[in-house]
């Protein structure tokens, strides 16, 4: 099993440009909020009932980040968690809303996402392994924890692993 300090220095090799990890805040929350939206109007056990496909995903994914760190796994569950309950808020909207507010921000999502990979000059880190994109909502969590100043062992490990963060020459691509 890999651990975060293993799993976040490979994503960040992907991940050095200032400007494509900015688009990440963005890119990224949009793509779990649409995931969970879409996932949340499939319900378990009736229409009516509380639990969602959304939910047992975030379950799951929440069991994911726990056993890779407790700190970042905690600050993890918690913002995919808030993405899940706002995506199972607009899971309830008529189905032409439900269908535009899910495709409209996995659309606009991945486009940020890919406009920051061209930023960085490197294709995205799930390309090579199906496992970035667990690891990419994970990695903005970190980011934010890093800023913040905590975890500063697991930040001096990736960027001993993966470098400094730069802003690239566009000029010269």
């Amino acid at each position: 099993m890999r651990t975060a300090r293993e799993l976040l220095s490979q994503y960040a090799e992907y991940h050095r440009d200032r400007r494509n990890i900015a688009t990440h805040f963005v890119g990224i929350p949009l793509i779990v909020f649409s995931v969970a939206e879409l996932l949340g109007r499939i319900r378990l056990g009736g229409t009516d009932s509380m639990w969602s496909v959304a939910c047992v995903v975030w379950a799951l994914t929440t069991a994911f980040y726990l056993s890779r760190h407790l700190i970042i796994g905690v600050a993890t569950s918690l913002a995919v968690g808030l993405a899940v309950w706002l995506g199972d808020s607009f899971s309830h909207s008529p189905f032409g809303t439900w269908l535009t507010v899910g495709v409209g921000s996995f659309v606009i999502g991945w486009i940020i996402q890919f406009i920051g990979h061209y930023y960085e000059g490197k294709k995205p880190a799930f390309v090579d392994d199906i496992t970035g994109l667990l690891i990419g909502p994970m990695f903005v969590v970190a980011e934010v924890v890093f800023a913040l100043g905590l975890c500063g062992d697991l930040h001096q490990h990736i960027e001993s692993k993966a470098g400094p963060t730069y802003l690239r020459d566009l000029s010269r691509a």
